[in-house]
């Protein structure tokens, strides 16, 4: 306490308002509220980045608390260049060639000719609107093309678009990340360049190009081979990774001023479309080293806008915001989509969203700070016309989607549907008894055969590895909140749960003991990796075994008259799932464990009354 005291009374300066200059301070302050900042977002299914800025702003040019060129002085921008780096490398990690190909024509025209009108329209628009040199419009207009899926992801999540309109900004979120960076970073090497002579700027461009694609490609190769061949132990894979990337960074950037950022985008690029070079486990650490980084910067960066700078520019940003909104993103949807079978209500709603996200942000502060110190004008303007073009769209784009999308009638029902593990008697029977509630049920299994039966039952299925990489690309999400897992593969299930539990949530995760009666304990998995019990009194082989015996599996909506009590009068009844009037699915295990079911809920169970006691 004494020396927080001592360091709160030492920072009172500026009439009398406390600057957190102090990094044991600030670090772990930053690090919690940016941590709220993600939690605050994720409760709300909004964009964090929106909270984040607000915070940013609140803390650095309103209330002057945090200061972060006073704190980090000269270490700033190194810090901001080394994030990049790693926030890029991240970005290029998830770029498959073999995605692009195989994804829609639109998606794929989207990356490229939309990317392509987008960028030059903002160009054009910045420079003759704000009256800025051509070389910082076309920066900002490359700046500004990029999406990303941290602010795709959870306006979906909102809007809940149909399949065909989510799976289009999906993967344009995930491509155009990566290539929209590549494009800001040619565009700065460009500007870096320019040197007065044409012939000598073209020099130092071809140089920088050829030295950053050449060492990231050479990097990524060797990295690669490393991890394919398994020099590198698996534990040791991260850091190594985080180690290239940060010397291939600084090595490209000596060698050729501003070449890291193209030399670490390239190296993932590399690396992503090896064959055989698993990068799961790498891209997994670099999403929460990136999600730290991307917390951090953003309030750091937010709280460095010149509001005084913003407040010059508001009008004109608002113009350039409107050609951005309602020309440029609509004329790149509608050409990428030629000739496709979107229909005009599914082309709109993917023209109105285009939220811009924190690879513009932290790209455009480190762009405008080496542009800064070289003295060129209108640099200093990228900032908060960036950021300006980020909170418009978010906002906007959050508060318009989810009434256009129901309006055009392109909008999915609440995600309460149940994606089932399995296809068998047992996930068949339930799934059958959800659908005829009118819930969405998609039965996902490996099985031919046994996919085929659920098909001739009227079920939706998948016919797949649910838990596999293409899983990611063409099992459709859309409109489902829970997982079954109902495979007689008790270790598959465990695969399911974790894969899908940051999708739905642990809470939404159900399952039924696939062990026989009697079995080991030291052979059951833990509770923690399969969510929560149906119900204990009956596992797989017991349900599959009353199914043949002619069970039947009910819904039972209880009322006044018929309550809980009446429905458990007969023995012969067992209690799966619990659906309360707002629609909360619970096992009956665990919604017994906390109070009774009341009138208005429906139960989900297993019947098995017509069976005759053998």
């Amino acid at each position: 306490y004494k020396r927080v005291h001592h360091i709160y009374k030492k920072t009172r300066k500026n009439k009398n308002k406390m600057h957190l200059t102090h990094l044991e301070i600030l670090v772990p302050i930053l690090l919690s509220v940016a941590a709220l900042c993600q939690y605050i977002a994720w409760r709300l299914k909004l964009p964090a980045i929106l909270f984040l800025l607000l915070i940013g702003v609140i803390t650095g040019p309103i209330l002057h608390i945090i200061t972060p060129d006073e704190t980090f002085g000269s270490l700033l921008m190194p810090a901001v260049s080394l994030s990049v780096a790693i926030i890029l490398f991240e970005g290029s990690l998830s770029l498959h060639f073999n995605e692009i190909r195989e994804v829609r024509q639109v998606v794929r025209n989207l990356v490229s000719i939309g990317m392509l009108i987008n960028w030059i329209i903002l160009a054009m628009a910045t420079h003759y609107i704000m009256n800025l040199s051509w070389g910082i419009s076309w920066l900002f207009g490359a700046l500004v093309v990029v999406t990303g899926p941290t602010v795709i992801v959870p306006m979906l999540r909102s809007v809940r678009p149909n399949s065909q309109v989510s799976s289009v900004l999906k993967w344009e979120g995930i491509l155009i990340d990566p290539i929209g960076a590549l494009l800001a970073v040619l565009v700065f090497t460009w500007l870096a360049a320019d040197t007065g002579a044409f012939t000598q700027t073209i020099v130092i461009f071809l140089k920088i190009l050829c030295i950053g694609t050449f060492l990231g490609f050479l990097a990524g190769q060797v990295l690669g081979l490393l991890i394919r061949y398994y020099i590198i132990p698996d534990f040791l894979q991260t850091l190594t990774s985080l180690a290239f990337v940060l010397s291939v960074f600084v090595l490209s950037n000596e060698l050729a001023t501003e070449a890291g950022l193209l030399a670490v985008t390239v190296m993932g690029i590399r690396m992503a479309n090896m064959k055989d070079v698993h990068v799961k486990e790498i891209l997994h650490f670099k999403e929460h080293l990136s999600l730290l980084l991307i917390s951090a910067l953003f309030i750091l960066l937010s709280a460095r806008i010149d509001l005084s700078a913003l407040t010059h520019i508001i009008f004109p940003a608002l113009a350039i915001f409107a050609i951005m909104q309602f020309i440029a993103r609509p004329l790149a949807v509608f050409a990428s989509s030629l000739k496709s079978k979107l229909s005009w209500q599914e082309k709109t709603i993917i023209a109105w969203i285009g939220p811009r996200g924190i690879v513009a942000a932290a790209v455009s502060a480190l762009f405008a700070f080496r542009l800064g110190q070289s003295g060129m004008d209108g640099a200093n303007l990228l900032v908060p016309l960036t950021f300006f073009m980020i909170v418009a769209t978010v906002v906007f784009q959050s508060a318009t989607a989810a009434p256009l999308a129901r309006f055009l009638n392109v909008a999915e029902p609440e995600s309460s549907g149940f994606l089932i593990i399995g296809a068998n008697p047992v996930s068949i029977a339930i799934g059958k008894t959800l659908m005829d509630l009118g819930l969405k049920v998609t039965i996902a299994s490996s099985s031919w055969i046994n996919v085929q039966k659920a098909k001739l039952d009227g079920l939706k299925v998948y016919y797949g590895n649910p838990a596999s990489e293409l899983a990611d690309i063409h099992l459709d999400l859309v409109g489902l909140g829970h997982l079954l897992a109902l495979s007689s593969d008790p270790s598959f299930n465990t695969v399911a749960s974790m894969k899908y539990r940051s999708e739905f949530g642990r809470d939404h995760i159900f399952h039924i003991d696939a062990h026989r009666d009697g079995e080991s304990v030291n052979k059951r998995i833990a509770k923690e990796y399969k969510g929560y019990k149906l119900n204990d009194e009956i596992n797989f082989s017991k349900f599959n075994h009353l199914l043949a015996q002619g069970a039947k599996v009910r819904s039972t909506k209880l009322t006044d008259a018929f309550s809980f009590e009446n429905l458990m009068e007969n023995n012969k009844v067992i209690p799966l799932l619990v659906i309360s009037v707002n629609g909360k699915v619970r096992s009956f295990d665990e919604y017994f464990s906390s109070s009774t079911p009341k009138a208005g809920s429906l139960i989900i169970s297993l019947d098995f009354s017509s069976v005759e006691k053998t």
